[in-house]
C-alpha cells in the first residue's frame, strides 16, 4: 500500500496496485500527504475481513469525496451551527442538585471559555426549549467556521453529531479539551447515572471507547484538512 502524488497536487491510496474508490466510483483522492498516510494506516490495520465501521477517516473522505447530500459549503456551516439549538452544555437539569452542582462545575467553564474566545453571548438554560442564542452570536460562529475548508467542515459535523455539541467540538479544535475530557463532558449525565445505580461494564467501557474512537478519528481529519489548505487558528488566550 502507497500513496502517489497527482498533478493537481492531491494524494490517491493505491491497494495491491489498485486505486482506491469512493462507493460512487471516484478516484480516492484527499488534499494531504499526511491525509492520505492516515487512510492508508487505517487500512493496514485491517485484518482478513475488512470492518468498515472502524474506518472512520476514509469514511469521511468518501463523505468528503461523494458528498451524497449535496451540500455546498454554506450549507454545511449553517448546519454545524444549528447544534447550537440543541448542545449539550446548554441544557442544564433542577434536579437533584448533585447534579445541577455537577453540570455547572463542569460545562460553565466551557460555556465561559467559548463566550470569552469568540466574544459573543451563549447562556444555559434548565427550559426544555433550551436558551435563546441570539442571532449575532451565529454571525460570530458561522464566520469563524467559514475558516475551514468543505472537506474540514465534514469532519467538524461529525464531531458536532458525536458529542452532541457545538460548544465542545470549539473547544476540541481549539485545543482547549482533549478527546478524553471532551468525551466524558459530553456523557456527564450518564457518567453520573452509572455511578449512581451501576450499569453493564462491558456495554459501558465498549460505548465510551467507540465514541473516544469516533470523536479523536473527526478531530484529526479536521486538524489534518485545515493543514492542507493553510488555515492558521489562532489559539484561544487564557
Amino acid at each position: 500500500m502507497f500513496m502517489s502524488s497527482q498533478l493537481d497536487g492531491g494524494f490517491e491510496i493505491n491497494l495491491d496496485h489498485r486505486k482506491l474508490k469512493t462507493p460512487q466510483a471516484k478516484l480516492f483522492t484527499v488534499p494531504s500527504e499526511a491525509l492520505a498516510i492516515a487512510v492508508a494506516t487505517e487500512w493496514d490495520s485491517q485484518q482478513d475481513t475488512i470492518k468498515f465501521y472502524t474506518m472512520h477517516l476514509t469514511t469521511l473522505c468518501n463523505t468528503s469525496l461523494d458528498n451524497p447530500t449535496q451540500r455546498n459549503k454554506d450549507q454545511l456551516i449553517r448546519a454545524a451551527v444549528k447544534f447550537l439549538d440543541t448542545d449539550t452544555i446548554c441544557y442544564r437539569v433542577e434536579e437533584p442538585e448533585t447534579l445541577v452542582e455537577l453540570q455547572k462545575n463542569e460545562w460553565d467553564p466551557i460555556l465561559e471559555w467559548a463566550e470569552r474566545r469568540f466574544g459573543v453571548e451563549i447562556g444555559s438554560s434548565t427550559s426544555i426549549l433550551g436558551p435563546s442564542i441570539p442571532a449575532r452570536t451565529r454571525e460570530v460562529l458561522a464566520s469563524h467556521l467559514a475558516s475551514y475548508s468543505t472537506w474540514a467542515l465534514q469532519g467538524i459535523e461529525f464531531v458536532v453529531a458525536q458529542l452532541k455539541s457545538m460548544l465542545l467540538t470549539l473547544g476540541l479544535l481549539d485545543l482547549r479539551l482533549t478527546v478524553e475530557q471532551a468525551v466524558l463532558l459530553s456523557r456527564l449525565e450518564e457518567e453520573y447515572q452509572i455511578q449512581k445505580w451501576g450499569n453493564v461494564e462491558w456495554a459501558h467501557d465498549y460505548e465510551l471507547q467507540e465514541l473516544r474512537a469516533r470523536t479523536a478519528a473527526g478531530t484529526l481529519f479536521v486538524h489534518l484538512c485545515s493543514e492542507s489548505t493553510g488555515v492558521k487558528h489562532k489559539l484561544p488566550q487564557e
